[in-house]
């Protein structure tokens, strides 16, 4: 790939987890207000699928295909990961969050290699090892770590284990089509749950913040299945990575939220094993 296109497309990842970490932070704002993250997490689904339901291009034929397993149980991957993630930030700082969220790739990678027949290079294996190195300076494994965290780090297992789901459906229905099984899925699973709980009274701001949860979260899932259509996936995944930086910038502006020492150096290495990958990833493009 071109100079200019990896920029491009680099470009296009970095607003997309930006547009992300932005729908978490209004996640974060209304559960720190009382907002059960259960409803946060249905009303996301909901009012994404709403949202983006016209311009799917859904027909009879492909909705009836979504029923696949494989489509169905990566769905439910994601649904407990967003759950799991904004229980996670009720208590705990995004940055420290998403640190232990990123011990996705390196499930995602263990399974690929289980399940999938890929084959394990050790530069690779050695970049996510550090990786999964800084993911343990966030979380400070002991015997007190703390339930938010431990949230976070499920929710990271979720988000490996549908990415491994995507790799094995990819070739085989539409980016958008997977998009919307997901969001159609999630608001029919958390319906009972969503409804359930005492519902915010829907003030101004919580209308704003329940919408900027949603649209923030849809619009950057979009835009990472663009880039998606722009190269390959392996190109994708160390770019995510950036993520990193727009969790700690937006911890740091709303929220006061500094990460310690320990947990800025955990983040450094996540930040150099997501490089390090895609150096890789550049390297064996262009032999």
């Amino acid at each position: 790939m071109l100079p200019r296109e990896l920029f491009r497309v680099a470009a296009i990842v970095f607003v997309a987890v930006t547009l992300v970490v932005l729908g978490d932070t209004a996640g974060k704002l209304l559960a720190s207000g009382g907002v059960s993250p259960l409803v946060v997490a249905w009303s996301r689904f909901t009012i994404a699928a709403v949202v983006f339901l016209p311009f799917s291009g859904l027909n009879l034929a492909e909705i009836t295909s979504l029923a696949d397993w494989r489509v169905l149980l990566r769905a439910l991957f994601i649904i407990a990961g967003i759950s799991s993630i904004l229980t996670a930030l009720k208590t705990e700082g995004i940055a420290d969050v998403y640190g232990a969220f990123f011990i996705g790739p390196v499930v995602s990678y263990l399974l690929a290699i289980l399940f999938l027949g890929e084959q394990p290079t050790p530069a690779r294996s050695g970049f996510l090892a550090v990786g999964f190195l800084g993911v343990m300076f966030v979380v400070k494994p002991s015997g007190d770590v703390t339930f938010g965290m431990g949230m976070a780090l499920v929710a990271g297992c979720c988000y490996g284990a549908y990415l491994a789901m995507t790799k094995l459906v990819a070739g085989a229905f539409r980016p958008r089509a997977l998009l919307m099984s997901q969001l159609l899925v999630g608001a029919l699973v958390l319906a009972p749950f969503g409804l359930s709980v005492e519902m915010p009274v829907l003030d101004a701001p919580i209308v704003l913040l329940l919408l900027g949860s949603a649209c923030g979260s849809a619009a950057g899932n979009y835009l990472l299945v663009v880039a998606n259509r722009l190269t390959e996936a392996s190109l994708i995944a160390p770019l995510v990575y950036t993520q990193l930086f727009s969790a700690t910038a937006l911890g740091i502006l709303v929220f006061g939220d500094w990460p310690d020492s320990v947990s800025l150096l955990g983040l450094v290495l996540i930040a150099v094993s997501g490089l390090g990958s895609l150096i890789l990833v550049q390297r064996n493009a262009a032999r």
